[in-house]
């Protein structure tokens, strides 16, 4: 019979199980916890660990300057790729998605219902169990928000939001769709939106957009926030400001009656008036039992988008705002969405469910107001 570990956390003497994942991989002996709580809740300070095991792993930060996956490609901006772990596994007993065991990932009732504009109004029923799964999505993304600093990875805020979709009995859409390798998209600074946690230490004064979706009870809950990594310049809390501006504005809109295509136009004015440009290859969309489905809700004016809202509609609005150039290319491993000219990108995100006479957001922070999480640094 083995030694009783005790937990590590401050002032808890309990008999302690569970070893932390990142000090496993780094090969620190030790760090026990006696649950998932006093693990998050020792976050601040046990994150040090793993700083401290890196530098002596790898003392000259050797990481940033010899991986190169992709020879010969130019980047845009100044960031670039870190070394990828393998996908992680849910649970057999949590329901999934019908891609999450698909060899290519493929979403096949999504795929079926390509090319229809039609906008299904959800049932009551159906109803609360998106609210359900929305829920759920904020709760994760709040794990993220506070996990968020210098010097933690990607992947360590990736790991978290595994571990908490599963606490919860979700499935983390990301994972496995068109074989997308994680559990959330962590975009950093000029990365646009799909960006792979990896091995990077996040920077003081970086900018990052965590996206969280969620599958509970065969419903997708999908939101997203930027926030602040140490002290952040007063252009991109600028920019970061503007964008949920955009979102806000949007959201107020939203009402039966209106026509998709307009939130383009009220998005598009004011990121403009701010000197921004709307970034026009991804677009919100519908949500429900399906990830992504109609309507498409474009982010720049004078689109073409498909549609009147009515109660029961529930969809997300997502602008991503660009301090430069709203042109986007993407990186080789097919996913990281970059700006054409490197400047910084932010974006905010919300799923909404069209009511009779306006909009609930589903994915609303349930303290401070729903202020997102950058406000916190700016009070």
């Amino acid at each position: 019979m083995g030694a009783v570990r005790i937990c590590e956390t401050a002032g808890c003497d309990k008999e302690a199980r569970l070893q932390c994942p990142t000090c496993i991989k780094l090969g620190v002996e030790g760090s026990f916890f006696c649950t998932q709580d006093c693990f998050k809740g020792s976050w601040n300070d046990h994150k040090g660990v793993h700083k401290k095991a890196k530098q002596k792993n790898n003392p000259q930060s050797s990481l940033d300057s010899d991986y190169h996956p992709w020879p010969g490609y130019v980047f845009s901006g100044l960031l670039k790729p870190f070394p990828v772990s393998p996908m992680r596994k849910v649970p057999e007993s949590i329901p999934r998605p019908d891609y999450a065991d698909h060899e290519e990932g493929y979403p096949t009732s999504e795929r079926e219902s390509r090319g229809s504009s039609t906008i299904i109004q959800l049932p009551e029923e159906d109803q609360e169990l998106l609210r359900l799964a929305c829920k759920l999505g904020r709760e994760v993304l709040d794990v993220a928000a506070k996990a968020a600093a210098v010097g933690v990875t990607t992947e360590e805020i990736d790991t978290l939001v595994h571990e908490a979709c599963i606490e919860r009995e979700c499935y983390p859409s990301p994972l496995n769709y068109y074989n997308f390798p994680k559990s959330c998209c962590t975009s950093v600074n000029e990365v646009i939106c799909h960006g792979i946690p990896d091995a990077r230490p996040l920077k003081d004064g970086d900018i990052l957009n965590v996206d969280i979706t969620t599958y509970h009870r065969g419903f997708h809950g999908d939101l997203n926030e930027t926030l602040f990594v140490g002290n952040v310049d007063e252009k991109s809390r600028k920019l970061v400001t503007v964008t949920h501006e955009c979102l806000s504005k949007a959201i107020d809109s939203v009402k039966p009656g209106v026509r998709y295509r307009e939130i383009g136009d009220i998005i598009q004015r004011h990121a403009q008036s701010h000197g921004f440009s709307v970034v026009r290859s991804y677009c919100g969309h519908g949500i429900h039992r399906l990830f992504h489905t109609a309507p498409s809700v474009p982010h720049y004016a004078k689109n073409k988008a498909v549609g009147v809202m009515k109660p029961g509609h529930a969809f997300t609005i997502e602008p991503m705002i660009s301090e430069g150039t709203w042109r986007d290319q993407t990186w080789p491993d097919n996913w990281t969405a970059v700006t054409q000219d490197g400047k910084r990108s932010a974006q905010f995100e919300h799923t909404l469910l069209v009511t009779d006479v306006g909009c609930d957001i589903l994915t609303q922070r349930r303290e401070r107001d729903g202020q997102p999480w950058f406000m916190d640094d700016l009070n």
